[in-house]
């Protein structure tokens, strides 16, 4: 699973490394080394533009002279981390549903609509995986020790994810919170080096891929076949603080690098 990861960059930085047209965004988001379930994050998503910007780009008929539709555009938005399919009755099922299973993803009732229209990137640094020591807690219970994963080109991970719009019934309309909008990762089996560390991992959409797993009307039959799982070796996996366990601790010194003389025995390395 992806239950954790680190998110540093810039709005403006995302921008161009993700050739985002519009920043669809309130605020900046602060640098967060220790991104967890319900926080906002951001997401690369592509969606027509509003009216007005509509109208300005056609001269203002709101349309595109060809087609009679506004054309999409690349935007970066702020979404919170917990999937909240739009018949939900109750936002808190989204604490539950921060990863979606490649396996099951295109017909699971909770993602099988995101999945057909709503798809996106979400830029992280890396993420955060456990792994058992042969140490143990006063339970009898193996202490894990965390590992930060990320390109070993420094660049970001463009993890597969779906989002989601929720309204808020309670709401009036012309509230301008009455709209959630969150999102999910999308895991898959981790290649054979991180499989050790943890069974699962995030999907990644390679660069040539991007526009094809963000066009809403890409189609469905082909839309797997865009995810693949990093390709191995590109990746670097390695022991980090146990700090990190606490959502409350944040920084950049979460994602150094540990000393390997303070890492436990690894449960099962000898073997």
């Amino acid at each position: 699973m992806c239950g954790r990861y680190a998110s540093s960059r810039r709005p403006e930085e995302l921008a161009e490394e993700f050739d985002v047209a519009a920043l669809r965004i309130p605020e900046p988001l602060e640098p967060d080394f220790n991104v967890a379930p319900t926080k906002d994050v951001y997401a690369v998503v592509e969606r027509p533009p509003s009216t007005r910007e509509a109208a300005e780009r056609s001269g203002g008929t709101g349309t595109e002279a060809s087609g009679g539709h506004a054309t999409g555009e690349r935007q970066l938005r702020v979404v919170r981390w917990g999937l909240v399919p739009s018949w939900a009755k109750d936002p808190a099922i989204g604490n539950r549903m921060i990863n979606a299973r490649m396996e099951t993803v295109a017909e699971k009732p909770a993602y099988k609509r995101a999945f057909a229209k709503r798809r996106c990137l979400l830029p992280a640094d890396g993420y955060y995986e456990w792994y058992p020591t042969e140490q143990q807690t006063k339970a009898g219970k193996p202490v894990k020790q965390p590992f930060f994963i990320r390109p070993k080109d420094g660049g970001s991970l463009a993890m597969a994810g779906l989002y989601e719009i929720w309204r808020d019934p309670e709401r009036a309309d012309d509230d301008p919170a009455r709209f959630l909008w969150s999102c999910t990762v999308i895991t898959t089996d981790a290649e054979d080096e991180l499989g050790r560390i943890h069974d699962r991992m995030p999907l990644m959409v390679a660069p040539d891929r991007w526009s094809a797993w963000l066009d809403p009307t890409a189609p469905r039959d082909a839309l797997l076949d865009l995810l693949v799982p990093a390709a191995p070796g590109a990746l670097e996996a390695y022991p980090v603080s146990r700090a990190v366990s606490n959502v409350r601790n944040n920084g950049p010194e979460l994602v150094a690098p540990l000393p390997l003389d303070e890492v436990p025995p690894l449960e099962g390395a000898g073997a």
